[in-house]
């Protein structure tokens, strides 16, 4: 038995019922390699069954608390069924990138049981209409709920079904498993009784140290309210999300980013990746006329050191808001404005503030930080509609260096379907793998009703920064939005692309193809 953190339990008090929070891990995988190479469906179950015991979580479902008094605890599923989580499907011919992008979407945006251990996988066939992989591709999406594994610490799952090696090691029988008994209730009920009454005494610290970090954080928040709309305007993504997620991918080269990097003195790739979500945001905007003057946002994350920690110990991660340069028609000044402010004292003030207040919140008691987080996510949706904290949201999900094998088969791709919320509608997944960069923007269907479009996008906001390495040839085009976006994007906004209503939602309609 094990109790969520406050920062766990968070993400449960947070869901709503178009808005949950899960996240999607998506690999895929050339069987090429697989002995006679060929994995079959029944060999990936045994590979799960083999190795779930290293990770407990997943064959415990929660329990909660009785009258929210504290937070929930995770208890052995007595009940567990390894083939209720894992799964088999295939798609319909031609099995092309644009329908498995539909299918996965539609995997990630339904609910989990919170009554059953909070994590599926989705293995998925007739893959034989990608591009640059053969017939027999397929790929393995594991779904889990941001209360079990945070995406930002890495891939257990991933880590643990995975091998460094086209050749699988032989099979260990599996260990016999007898779930533990869950806690009664009464010392549930006793224990967050103690809990809540403990409360003052352990917020004192962590408040403490809040405000000496997060007076910057709240003065930059203050007068950004105070400047009103024309100083952070409302886009599409500031909008209510629907149910429906749409999802879609592009991959680069490791190298192609640090020779980029290069082009402003004392940048990093992640100076590169926020600059290139920013061209794409002022493009995607641009095509459908409704780029605001003023410059767009994101809140993006940041790895500190806290005052006073040994110098061995790890930075830790924080998010807050960066100026994307939307306003900036070049995109090497865009990159210049991008990496002024992540090397700025201020910006790290911020994500300490961030940081510290977020770990005092953590701290309430559980009925209260499940009330305020139901009551802050509805007020924070509703200002975002007229004056929004940030514009999108751009996460990092480390993925391995060097390639993973699963049963054989090669994983040539990891990327990831992300949570959004109410006036956060668009957040970019920013995946890495074999010496490759993957950017995986999600959003839902009403506010990108048009995914391909937007993708292409971020292929061409990286291209102009590419450009800049590597000076193209003197008979080559100059860099515009390509034809298929244009084309598309007209296409989009004759059918769903008008702006969101006062209630933000926006009509139905069914992603391009």
């Amino acid at each position: 038995m094990r109790q969520l953190s406050g920062h766990d339990a968070s993400f449960l008090y947070s869901d709503t019922t178009h808005a949950n929070a899960n996240v999607t891990l998506i690999h895929v995988y050339d069987q090429r390699t697989a002995p006679q190479g060929l994995v079959r469906f029944k060999s990936i179950l045994r590979r799960i069954e083999e190795r779930i015991a290293a990770l407990p979580v997943l064959r415990q479902k929660l329990v909660r608390v009785p009258l929210g008094l504290d937070h929930p605890y995770w208890v052995d599923d007595p009940d567990f069924d390894l083939e209720y989580h894992v799964r088999h499907i295939a798609l319909p011919k031609p099995g092309d990138w644009r329908q498995f992008c539909i299918q996965a979407s539609r995997i990630h945006a339904r609910p989990l049981d919170l009554g059953r251990p909070l994590w599926e996988i989705h293995v998925i066939e007739g893959l034989d209409g990608f591009l640059d992989l053969p017939p027999g591709t397929f790929a393995l999406l594991t779904k889990t709920h941001q209360a079990l594994i945070d995406p930002e610490s890495g891939s257990e799952i991933t880590a643990l079904l995975h091998d460094t090696t086209a050749e699988p090691p032989a099979p260990a029988p599996p260990a016999p498993w007898f779930p533990e008994r869950a806690p009664g209730l009464v010392p549930m009920v006793a224990r967050g009784l103690a809990h809540s009454a403990l409360a003052p005494l352990t917020l004192a610290g962590p408040l403490g140290r809040a405000w000496r970090h997060a007076v910057p954080a709240a003065t930059h928040l203050l007068a950004d309210l105070a400047g009103g709309g024309d100083k952070m305007p409302v886009t599409r993504f500031n909008a209510t999300v629907s149910p429906h997620r749409v999802f879609e991918t592009r991959r680069f080269g490791l190298d192609e980013f640090r020779a980029i990097r290069g082009l402003v003195e004392g940048a990093d790739v992640n100076d590169v990746v926020l600059a290139l979500c920013g061209g794409a945001l002022r493009r995607y905007l641009s095509l459908h006329g409704e780029l605001p003057a003023a410059s767009l946002s994101a809140m993006a994350p940041f790895y500190v050191r806290e005052p006073g920690a040994p110098a061995d110990a790890p930075p830790q991660l924080a998010f807050t808001r960066v100026d994307l340069g939307t306003d900036l028609d070049d995109p090497l000044a865009r990159l210049a404005h991008v990496h002024a402010q992540t090397s700025s004292s201020d910006v790290v003030a911020r994500a300490l503030g961030a940081r510290e207040l977020a770990q005092a919140g953590q701290r309430m008691p559980a009925a209260t930080l499940a009330l305020s987080g139901k009551l802050l996510g509805r007020a924070l949706a509703s200002l975002e509609r007229r004056a929004p904290l940030a514009h999108c949201t751009i996460t990092n999900v480390p993925g391995p260096e060097q390639p993973l094998f699963l049963c054989g088969a090669r994983m040539t791709y990891f990327s990831a379907i992300m949570p959004i919320a109410d006036g956060n509608g668009l957040v970019f997944a920013v995946t890495s793998y074999d010496g490759r960069v993957i950017v995986s923007p999600t959003s839902c269907r009403e506010l990108m009703p048009d995914p391909a479009v937007f993708a292409q996008c971020v292929r061409d906001s990286f291209q102009e920064l590419l450009a800049r390495a590597a000076p193209p040839r003197p008979d080559a085009p100059a860099s515009t939005p390509s034809r298929t976006a244009r084309r598309a994007a007209g296409a989009g906004t004759r059918r769903a692309t008008r702006r969101a209503s006062p209630s933000g939602r926006r009509s139905p309609t069914t992603p391009a193809a």
